[in-house]
């Protein structure tokens, strides 16, 4: 059996490897690395596949969601609306930009943004709402949105872990995660479902106004070169990384269809067993960036996290402590929801390249864990 990884990115590579490397030996024969053909192309090709009308790339999933809270001009000392149950990331943005996270509650069935707790903490001192589409499926957008458009509100999606994902409107009208609302960003962290070589980001809009800010904020706030502006950002996503993820972004599908996979994998053979599941959104597929369980209490988490460890399974918890009680964002905010799951989930290795031998291992381990 190979060894078990949280994401198998060598493996994803060797069976990508022939049109990885001919689109990166395309790039280095003409040496246009940064805003090359490959750039524009694969921009062009993701806001296509998202069916959204502008897609600008950048340096990394900070940049992008620092690159829409510039250009949506939110003013200093504003609050953004946002989860406490998340990376740091957007935070770290909302801090750098003098901005005050106002932190909102989840849903303890779906973990995402409770929508019924928003227009509690709007105040007339806030300017926007930046829900996280968690794990792989898209929060209430229907609802934010409606709730943002009653109050003047902007809003930023977060969709580093779920690019790929879909939305259906009460009306029928579908929409891929990160195209709902003003602005949405994404990361290409490696091991992020669409992930490139290094690091790699972008924001996406169908506001062409935003889109031409945007562009400006990425370049030094240039118009046109020697031109600035704006005041801006150096944040490109380079040509090598555009030649992988186009390659990355053709296999989108298939990644996805690999994860729900390994997805229903446990589904099926983790039934029954004293463990719980986020609810899936049933207008909302679910792109499976992560497969996370919950356990009745932190200690039983943690002994099964260990026992998992001495098999050579690994584990991760996403997130051990949540935004409001961490040193550099901490604030007396109560988030009951919160801060249980941060002592109960834990996510389990699911990639694309997961085979029925390595999930068979993996389920079977779990089962013995709880009929010892």
């Amino acid at each position: 059996m190979r060894k078990i990884q949280m994401v198998d990115l060598k493996s994803q590579y060797q069976r990508l490897k022939t049109e990885i490397d001919a689109n990166i030996q395309e790039v280095l024969d003409h040496t246009s690395f940064i805003k090359g053909p490959a750039v524009h192309a694969f921009e062009k090709e993701l806001a296509d596949y998202l069916g959204v009308k502008h897609v600008i790339g950048c340096a990394n999933g900070t940049d992008a969601l620092q690159i829409a809270m510039m250009a949506l001009d939110l003013p200093p000392g504003s609050e953004v609306i946002t989860p406490s149950f998340s990376y740091a990331a957007l935070v770290e943005v909302i801090y750098l930009l003098k901005l005050k996270p106002v932190y909102i509650e989840v849903e303890p069935d779906t973990f995402l943004m409770d929508p019924e707790k928003l227009e509690a903490l709007i105040t007339e001192n806030t300017s926007c709402i930046a829900p996280v589409h968690l794990y792989g499926q898209c929060a209430n957008m229907e609802a934010i949105n409606a709730i943002a458009k009653r109050h003047k509100i902007r809003v930023i999606e977060d969709t580093a872990q779920a690019i790929g994902a879909t939305y259906t409107m009460k009306n029928g009208d579908i929409h891929s995660a990160g195209t709902m609302s003003d602005i949405g960003t994404t990361s290409f962290f490696p091991s992020k479902n669409l992930g490139c070589f290094g690091d790699g980001g972008a924001v996406m809009t169908n506001n062409d106004e935003l889109a031409r800010i945007m562009r400006m904020v990425a370049n030094h706030g240039q118009s046109k070169k020697y031109v600035h502006q704006i005041i801006g950002l150096n944040s490109r996503l380079d040509s090598i990384q555009a030649a992988v993820l186009r390659v990355k972004l053709k296999n989108l599908k298939d990644f996805e269809n690999a994860r729900n996979r390994v997805a229903y994998h446990y589904d099926k053979n983790l039934e029954g067993l004293p463990l719980q599941v986020p609810n899936r959104v049933s207008n909302s597929t679910h792109v499976f960036h992560q497969y996370t369980i919950s356990l009745s209490h932190i200690e039983d988490r943690n002994r099964l996290k260990e026992f998992l460890a001495g098999q050579d399974i690994p584990s991760m918890i996403y997130y051990p402590i949540a935004l409001h009680k961490q040193e550099a964002y901490s604030q007396n905010s109560t988030l009951n929801t919160t801060d249980d799951l941060c002592d109960r989930v834990l996510s389990l290795p699911i990639s694309t390249e997961m085979d029925e031998t390595q999930l068979e291992f993996i389920t079977n381990t779990i089962k013995n864990y709880f009929n010892k």
